[in-house]
């Protein structure tokens, strides 16, 4: 296979997501959650459920609710603490 700069922009999508999903040693967060408030969900969890995807699966709609107001809650809190650390 020939690597070429020509088709950059296909490659763009996974660069971005291994850059918003790895963790900053500066912040000690994923730029991921320092955004949405939650780990994202990398799309090998969609083939091969982690516990976590298994665990929101079989909460109610309500009780996922509650634990997503929740993370919000805390995500200002998250925010503050990376940005005394960078």
């Amino acid at each position: 296979m020939t690597v070429t700069y020509k088709d950059w922009h296909e490659m763009l999508p996974f660069a971005l997501l291994a850059d918003r999903t790895s963790i900053c040693t500066s912040t000690g967060a994923t730029p991921y959650s320092l955004v949405y408030g939650m780990e994202a969900v990398l799309p090998i969890e969609g083939e091969i459920p982690s516990i976590r995807i298994l665990a929101e699966s079989k909460l109610e709609e309500a009780e996922w609710a509650k634990q997503r107001y929740e993370q919000l809650n805390l995500i200002d809190e998250k925010r503050l603490t990376a940005l005394c650390h960078s």
